[in-house]
């Protein structure tokens, strides 16, 4: 049988394995060795699994693989930020940005190649979508954070704030972060994952069913107007029924819960402080913290970075406002891996910037 008609255990699940193991005459346990082996122990080779039998090993080779997606480049930026692009079976590229930090590292995933949403700050938008990514592929970017280079530490924190909506692929994200979660796997609290999404609002009224993780909303303009050029899926999910699907989520929650809202700084776009104060309105009646996002530009993007001014005005609003508001720290932008610069073109994004960073062996 050849590899392609082989079913990937990378992307299942632990109840998922014990229905495998099952289906093949073998005992339920032998999924939670497997996925130790696997998640634990960074083991893709069946032949290597001595807890296993010959006869056992024999039989997994032969219907099965464990196959994470390649690495394709790694490159780091002079603050430490490492830039991955991956590479799909299927021949399309997606990007994955490890980030160190003095009390941990955080990887930010990709869950589609590219993106239909068309953000107007975003460079994934800008190219369109490919695909949905498999499950396998969600998890086997963690498992590439954690083991392509075992000198780095692992990864502790997840957030899915990389190419593509999440939540139109929530099939397989939720398969994903039930992996991520699980004690026999990598063991992640549920608060040190966060999912991000412009805003599909079905889904997030049903996504409480699902998993209780952290939850983000790009929300970037605080009326319809302004958010419908910037996010032009409120068109057809306004904020009349956005803020409600959030408190939806927040309802089954526990009492620490707060939504995170995500807001690019647009200069004299989204930026004043009658903006700032539509804002403080808008979210009057929603528990949530404020995350100010400093706009990383890109080729061909006519928008550009709010002054530093005017950031700080907007922040000292909302927290006199009572908001919990931070300013994000711009991370990665040498090698455009910062926020909305991801777009599975890392060869022709680093053109021109050599003198910044380095290729790392792969």
């Amino acid at each position: 049988m050849s590899d392609q008609a082989k079913v990937n255990l990378l992307g299942f699940t632990h109840t998922e394995l014990k229905n495998f193991f099952a289906e093949i005459g073998e005992k339920p346990f032998r999924a939670n060795q497997l996925f130790t082996w696997i998640h634990q122990r960074g083991c893709m080779d069946f032949r290597s699994m001595t807890v296993f039998s010959e006869q056992l090993r024999d039989k997994l080779d032969s219907i099965a693989v464990l196959k994470p997606p390649s690495v394709e480049e790694v490159i780091k930026s002079p603050d430490g930020t490492l830039k991955y692009l991956i590479k799909l079976d299927s021949g399309s590229f997606v990007e994955m940005v490890r980030i160190p930090e003095a009390k941990r590292v955080t990887l930010c995933i990709s869950s589609q190649a590219g993106c239909a949403l068309q953000c107007s700050f975003c460079a994934t938008g800008a190219q369109g979508l490919e695909r949905n990514l498999t499950s396998a592929e969600i998890i086997g970017q963690l498992w590439l954070a954690n083991f392509h280079n075992q000198a780095l530490s692992r990864i502790s924190n997840i957030v899915f704030m990389g190419m593509g909506e999440p939540l139109q692929n929530t099939h397989n994200v939720i398969k994903a972060i039930e992996v991520f979660l699980d004690q026999n796997a990598y063991g992640l609290s549920k608060r040190k994952i966060t999912l991000s999404t412009s805003g599909i609002v079905p889904e997030i009224i049903k996504l409480s069913e699902k998993t209780d993780v952290s939850l983000a909303i790009s929300l970037h303009a605080p009326n319809n107007k302004l958010r419908d050029e910037l996010v032009p899926i409120n068109k057809k999910y306004p904020l009349e029924q956005l803020l409600p699907a959030l408190k939806c989520y927040l309802k089954d929650q526990s009492a620490r819960a707060n939504i995170t809202v995500e807001y690019v700084m647009l200069d004299g776009i989204n930026d004043s402080l009658e903006y700032a104060k539509q804002l403080g309105k808008l979210l009057a009646n929603l528990k949530c913290k404020i995350n100010l996002i400093p706009f990383n530009p890109f080729d061909g993007n006519p928008h550009k970075r709010s002054s530093d001014h005017a950031i700080q005005q907007f922040k000292d609003y909302l927290i006199a406002k009572k908001y919990i508001t931070t300013v994000r720290t711009t991370r990665g932008d040498a090698v455009d891996g910062a926020c909305g610069q991801l777009s599975g073109h890392l060869l022709n994004a680093i053109k021109g910037k050599a003198s910044k960073i380095s290729v790392l062996e792969i």
